[in-house]
Parts: structure tokens; C-alpha cells; sequence
């Protein structure tokens, strides 16, 4: 029985992909570099006979290929064959490897040009896997990167159109209320240059117009924390008591010129939760102005504090405005998205801050809902679980 010839492939830089291939030996590279290398030796008292060859083309997982076999015992000096017949014997050899590695290359060659065709298709074309041995695993490997390249190029364009969304709300956001807030102060300007007094509706919604630019500043500094990720979230304890009293002294001014009540109910002993203050308060800052700027005159806000003994905490703002339908409450959880016209008095909101309030309560692992409030309106709660340990509160 003819001896078992083994193949091992080798790139140009001599590393196989196969883990039994032998490591070769400096003069074997350098020789191979020129052409074809034969190589007799013994192992383990067996005579091993090992051809390396270069392939005809460059690069790849086989520019060169190294043929061994187990030699039979040498026959007598009498019957071994003239020296001249020894180039034969190699050449019979050499084509022996060539033939035998046809189907390989020409796998290789199939794997090549399928990976090719992936790239030119952004990777949308598959990489075909074929055969259960080396060049089937780095097919795998091909197309396990494949799939890993089209996620991170889907999670980059959903980025950068999220980007591109944000852009264009905050630019219809900013834009609006400066257009009033400068058609305000032109009036008032006028007035003064004619001696006259100014009126106080100007005054009243040039100073909502700077309030409401005022909170989308915030909320652009805001967003950019929460685009950046978890780690720039700085958690620490935070009194929800004190949270709500800043709020509500913040939006105070404004809910009384726009002649809408606004109260707080919270309990004696402070609520305390584990979380970043600047974000917990810009969140429930959005949700109270959301209520003050789009109520009904003469209505009330109320922002309302509750603790339970399973150790949660509910921070509910209800308010007796015209409300929403039940199919847009969902939709306003979204960015960009606002609630029917008959909520609002104006008109040039994008959603941003509910959305970012939405944001806030789920890098807390916070849920926040929006349902009908019993008093005709609406009531959006946050709800998570309260921190009872004695670390330092963080006030702000």
C-alpha cells in the first residue's frame, strides 16, 4: 500500500491555518522563496520525505504548500536507480502534489472570489461555506465577520439618521420660540421708543419663550449624556424630595403668569433613590414644564411623591388639561413626535423632553407611563425602586 501523502498550506508570511502543520525551519523558507525544496529526514526512525512548493499566484492562505510522506525502507544499493533518474522521481512527485491539491486551490480560488463579491455588496452578499475541513472554518470565520461588519454598519446609520432627526428637531425647537421671543421684544422696543408703557402679555410670553429655550438647552446637554451611553451616567443618592421642590421653584414663575396652579405632595421622610441628579431632574423639569406650557389658564399641575413599603417609589404629574388620546400615548414616548393639536396652545414642540425623560427612566432601570389623570388630563409616572442604605445624598 502506497504511503499517506499530507498537505499542509502555508500564507506568505509561512502560517497555516491547519494546527498540525510543522513549523518550517529558516532554510526551508529561504530556499522556497526561489522555487521547490525537497527535504529527507528521519523521525522517530521513520525516513519522512517532505516536498514545499510556491504556488503560481500570490498572497492568501496557500502561497506555499508543503507535501509529506513516510518513505518505504531504502531498497539495496543494487537495485536503487541511476542518479539521473532521481529528477524523474521528483518530478513525479511534484506533479503527484500538484494534481492532488487541484480541488483544493480551486476551493480557495471559490473562496476568494466569494469574499470579494461580499465586500463589493457592502456585505450583503453571504459568504458559502462548503466541506467540513480547514478552508470551511475560515469560510465561517469570513462570514461570522460578515454578519459582525453588518451590525456595527446597521447600528452606525441608525446613529447617524437618529442624529440627523435630532438636528432637525432641535433646530424647528429653537427656531420657533426665538422667532417669537424676537417679534416680543421688537414690540416692546417700539413701545418704549414711542414712549409708551409695555404691555404686560409681551413681557408674559417673551419670558415663557426665554423659559422654554432655557429647558431645551438643558435638554440638549441632557441628550448628549444619554446618546454618549451608560458610563456617563453618574450615579449617586439622590433625595427625590428636593428634586421636586427645584422643579417646581424653577416652572413657578411661568405657571403663574400662564395662570395655572401648580402644587407638590410629598412625604415627611425623604425618598431616596440611587441615580444621576442632573438627569432625574431635567427628566421630571420636562415632564412638569410639559404640563404648565400645554394647560388649560386657571388649570393646576400637581407633582405628587408616594413610597411603598416594597420599597418603590412613585413620582406621578397630573395635571387637568385637555388631555390625550389613548393612540398617541404611546407615539409620544418616541422623539419627534407630539400629541394631538387640541393639547397644546403652542405649536412648536418636537417631543424632545418626554423622550428624554423616557431616556433618563430607563438608564435607571425606571419605568415611565403616561395614562389618563382623574382630573381630565394627564398623568405620567416614574416608578422604580428606592435606595435605603446610608450613603451621602447627592442635592444638587
Amino acid at each position: 500500500m502506497p504511503a499517506r501523502v499530507e498537505h499542509f498550506p502555508y500564507d506568505a508570511e509561512f502560517v497555516s491555518l491547519n494546527p498540525r502543520a510543522p513549523v518550517l525551519s529558516e532554510d526551508m523558507r529561504a530556499a522556497a522563496s526561489d522555487g521547490t525544496v525537497v527535504r529527507r529526514f528521519e523521525q522517530d526512525g521513520r525516513r519522512m520525505l517532505e516536498v514545499l512548493l510556491r504556488m503560481p499566484w500570490e498572497g492568501g492562505p496557500c502561497a506555499f504548500i508543503l507535501a509529506r510522506r513516510e518513505e518505504p525502507p531504502p531498497p539495496s544499493l543494487l537495485s536503487l536507480p541511476p542518479l539521473k533518474d532521481w529528477s524523474l522521481l521528483v518530478s513525479t512527485v511534484v506533479a503527484s502534489v500538484v494534481l492532488a491539491l487541484g480541488p483544493v486551490v480551486r476551493r480557495i480560488r471559490m473562496l476568494t472570489e466569494d469574499v470579494r463579491a461580499s465586500a463589493r455588496s457592502g456585505y450583503a452578499q453571504p459568504v458559502a461555506v462548503r466541506g467540513q475541513d480547514e478552508i470551511a472554518d475560515l469560510a465561517r470565520a469570513f462570514q461570522e465577520a460578515r454578519a459582525e461588519i453588518q451590525a456595527r454598519m446597521a447600528h452606525q446609520e441608525a446613529r447617524e439618521q437618529g442624529l440627523r432627526d435630532f438636528l432637525a428637531n432641535t433646530t424647528h425647537d429653537v427656531m420657533t420660540p426665538l422667532t417669537v421671543l424676537q417679534g416680543n421684544l421688537s414690540a416692546m422696543q417700539q413701545r418704549v421708543a414711542r414712549g409708551e408703557p409695555v404691555a404686560a402679555t409681551e413681557v408674559a410670553s417673551a419670558m415663557s419663550e426665554a423659559h422654554y429655550l432655557a429647558s431645551l438647552v438643558h435638554n440638549l446637554a441632557a441628550a448628549t449624556r444619554l446618546e454618549a451611553g451608560a458610563p456617563h451616567v453618574q450615579r449617586s443618592p439622590v433625595d427625590l424630595n428636593d428634586v421636586v421642590g427645584r422643579v417646581l421653584g424653577r416652572h413657578q414663575p411661568i405657571a403663574r403668569q400662564q395662570r395655572i396652579s401648580l402644587e407638590s405632595g410629598v412625604p415627611a421622610v425623604p425618598v431616596r433613590v440611587l441615580g444621576d441628579v442632573t438627569l432625574i431632574e431635567q427628566a421630571v423639569s420636562n415632564v412638569v414644564g410639559n404640563g404648565v406650557r400645554y394647560g388649560r389658564e386657571d388649570g393646576h399641575v400637581a407633582v405628587v411623591l408616594e413610597s411603598t413599603r416594597e420599597g418603590r417609589f412613585h413620582l406621578r404629574v397630573l395635571d387637568d388639561g385637555p388631555g390625550i388620546p389613548e393612540d398617541e400615548r404611546t407615539r409620544l414616548l418616541a422623539r419627534g413626535v407630539r400629541g394631538n393639536a387640541a393639547r397644546t396652545r403652542a405649536p412648536e414642540g418636537q417631543g424632545l423632553g418626554l423622550h428624554i425623560a423616557l431616556d433618563v427612566a430607563q438608564a435607571h432601570g425606571w419605568s415611565l407611563t403616561l395614562s389618563p389623570s382623574e382630573y381630565g388630563g394627564l398623568e405620567v409616572c416614574f416608578s422604580g425602586e428606592v435606595l435605603t442604605d446610608d450613603a451621602p445624598v447627592s442635592r444638587g
